[in-house]
């Protein structure tokens, strides 16, 4: 069985294990205030270009969507997403559950438009009973989206432009960051996301850590008593050492950006061979998440020997399945799906 399942079937990057290791038996002192915590939060904001970020390091990409929208909420307020979001389909409710509501916006390829989403915030307030609904509070976006497309720099900063008139924070879903900030067709940088949204993510579980995000807070927004928030919401580790020693690996000698660029140059070599084996595409993807329509008799017979995710039935006899590659995936790999296939 090959797999090709997602980006963190594999557990966590060699240099990453060796980090772990190296500092196992060092004594350090807990929740995140130990030395690589902090030199992980300093490389986190060079490399955004925001000295004045502040910086927290979460367990899991369900649990930060959580706690930060939870967090920026005011008790009668939602947060806006697309219809395909993340916090709109596959957290089971996580949102929901902290009791606010998804504002969902219909999508493009996994993308909310800025003209629609100001339509919509205007039609909201142009309600004479907006008094009596879920006001709008946050917009959330993913980048990657979750069909692995990309936001363009002009796109984010028009989002930025509509969040801004209407005085609500920006969040960008960074879990697959590494693999949009290193694709060949992008023109956005850490730094623009630092400058355009008022916090976003920094995915670690599926760039090469065991786990771990680090929120990324820009505009000296984060709110008051964060640390305080985190800790009532659970998501507080004792043995912080284990997000800090991560990350402080991961964003030394640039290994973020090395093995996600590696992880785009595998994902071209599996598109090169999907087309050469004569495959159909759900839609054009230019990161590490391919997504390809086969035919329920195809799709039985190939998961026999290969493993990829489900992602939905266009039709009667036809299923969309999703094939992912990462840091881990190696050219053998591509290989030996191509005899399969």
């Amino acid at each position: 069985m090959i797999s090709f399942e997602s980006d963190y079937i594999a557990g966590a990057h060699p240099k990453v294990l060796e980090a772990l290791l190296q500092t196992n038996m060092v004594a350090l002192s807990g929740y995140g205030s130990d030395p690589f915590t902090e030199r992980a939060k300093e490389n986190i904001r060079k490399v955004c270009e925001c000295p004045e970020a502040e910086v927290h390091f979460l367990v899991g990409g369900t649990q930060t969507n959580a706690v930060v929208i939870s967090s920026l909420l005011k008790s009668y307020e939602g947060v806006v997403a697309a219809e395909t979001g993340h916090v709109s389909t596959h957290e089971a409710g996580a949102i929901e559950h902290t009791g606010h509501k998804v504002l969902a916006l219909s999508q493009c390829d996994g993308k909310i438009d800025s003209s629609e989403l100001a339509s919509y915030l205007a039609g909201f307030f142009a309600d004479a009973n907006h008094e009596h609904m879920v006001f709008p509070g946050m917009v959330y976006i993913s980048h990657p989206t979750e069909y692995g497309t990309l936001y363009s720099k002009s796109e984010l900063e028009a989002i930025a432009d509509v969040c801004r008139r209407y005085e609500m924070p920006l969040y960008l879903d960074g879990a697959r960051l590494g693999y949009g900030i290193m694709s060949r067709e992008t023109d956005v940088t850490m730094a623009d996301i630092a400058r355009l949204c008022d916090v976003f993510y920094i995915g670690g579980t599926k760039v090469g850590a065991l786990c771990g995000e680090a929120v990324v807070f820009t505009k000296s927004n984060a709110p008051k008593h964060f640390t305080t928030i985190i800790k009532q919401n659970g998501a507080l580790l004792a043995k912080g050492r284990l997000l800090g020693v991560q990350f402080d690996a991961l964003f030394t000698d640039n290994l973020y950006f090395d093995i996600s660029k590696h992880a785009i140059h595998m994902a071209e070599q599996l598109k090169a061979v999907l087309k050469e084996k004569g495959y159909t595409f759900y839609l054009e993807s230019p990161t590490n998440q391919q997504f390809v329509v086969l035919e329920d008799e195809k799709y039985e017979k190939l998961k026999e020997q290969v493993a990829m995710s489900f992602w939905e039935k266009p039709d009667e006899t036809h299923t969309v399945v999703r094939l992912a590659t990462s840091w881990s995936t190696r050219e053998e790999d591509v290989e030996v799906l191509r005899g399969i296939l």
